[in-house]
């Protein structure tokens, strides 16, 4: 009767012992399995966002501005997508609009600029540079011309004059006179990364 009872008990220790291994082995691969895929996304999250690195020094370079500014407009406006498309109809990585895209085909000397070429990220971004290039210069004026910049690129260059016209250069009160909470938290978002990459 003992004999039965200890070999009941060392069996059951044997089958707590056996089943805790087991848990032990299934906890193990979920966790490797996780720690793959946090490591693959992680790897391509970082080829899609250096993907263009090379194109946005370049352009940055040739319009005399900040890579990091260009990269944090990209980052706001397609998180790195190539082919994203917006609400509004705009286009790729800087979401160009077709009007914009034809006035930097023009003042280029570009002809026969397709809708589609903008989905061409070094099209995109020289055509986008070209534009944020232009709007900084046109707030040269300004202490800090950026703010009134990414106002421009995001809500149009009439809203941003309209919203500039009583702050009587204080970049406070042009901040507090923008009338569309996107564009505000567009303005703020860029220039916290901005300051981020620094």
């Amino acid at each position: 009767m003992f004999q039965r009872a200890r070999r009941r008990l060392s069996g059951g220790y044997f089958m707590r012992t056996h089943e805790i291994s087991r848990l032990k082995v299934y906890f193990l691969v979920i966790l490797a399995t996780a720690l793959a895929l946090v490591v693959i996304f992680g790897i391509s999250r970082y080829r899609r966002i250096h993907a263009y690195d090379d194109i946005i020094a370049k352009t940055a370079a040739n319009h005399g501005l900040a890579p990091k500014l260009i990269r944090a407009v990209i980052w706001r406006e397609s998180g790195f997508k190539y082919d994203r498309r917006g609400r509004r109809g705009e286009i790729g990585l800087m979401q160009v609009t077709e009007n914009a895209a034809k006035e930097w085909a023009e003042a280029n000397g570009i002809v026969n600029l397709r809708k589609n070429d903008l989905f061409n990220p070094e099209t995109n971004i020289q055509a986008g540079t070209w534009y944020l290039k232009r709007s900084i210069s046109r707030w040269s004026n300004k202490t800090n011309p950026l703010p009134y910049a990414l106002a421009e690129y995001n809500a149009g260059r009439s809203n941003t004059m309209r919203w500039a016209a009583s702050d009587g250069g204080d970049p406070n009160k042009f901040w507090d006179g923008i009338t569309y909470p996107s564009t505000k938290r567009y303005v703020r978002d860029i220039l916290t990364r901005l300051r981020r990459y620094r």
